[in-house]
């Protein structure tokens, strides 16, 4: 079997590591919470927050691949496994069943605002030692900050 190996140290390359396998997780989380959300949500604003949900759905599993292919390209296995993403997600379970509109944004501001807590760990840990791998989690962390913008201000009406 073919292996690629990173330029990185491997003190180095432990760190972006686990830096982005947990956003690669968090990321497949939210976009599932996400879709669920978006299935299920009732209510007078249905269609504009129906709407708003599928962004977040493309914009998180979009940045799960450039995630995931950042990590293959240091030589890392992403794992994208529903038991992994399971057991490593730092997002709250979404409740079962129909939401109104107004629970299904305050969903995703839960979610989002717990996904960015995490990218921002992420951004103290992997900025002092790979330049490029903190460039992904900071446009990934700018797109939610705005997103978590957006449904805050939702919620607000």
């Amino acid at each position: 079997m073919y292996a690629i190996k990173s330029t990185l140290p491997d003190a180095t390359l432990k760190t972006v590591g686990e830096a982005l396998q947990g956003a690669l997780v968090d990321l497949i989380d939210l976009s599932l919470i996400a879709k669920q959300t978006h299935w299920n949500v009732l209510g007078p604003r249905f269609r504009s927050v129906h709407l708003q949900l599928d962004e977040v759905v493309d914009i998180a599993r979009s940045h799960s691949d450039t995630v995931a292919e950042r990590a293959a390209a240091l030589g890392l296995s992403p794992d994208g496994r529903a038991a992994t993403v399971a057991s490593g997600t730092g997002i709250a379970a979404v409740p079962e069943g129909w939401q109104k509109d107004t629970d299904a944004v305050r969903t995703l501001v839960d979610a989002l605002g717990a996904v960015i807590v995490r990218m921002r760990e992420r951004l103290d840990e992997v900025g002092p030692v790979d330049s490029v791998s903190e460039d992904v989690l900071i446009q990934i962390t700018k797109d939610l900050e705005k997103h978590h913008w957006m449904f805050q201000a939702e919620n607000e009406g």
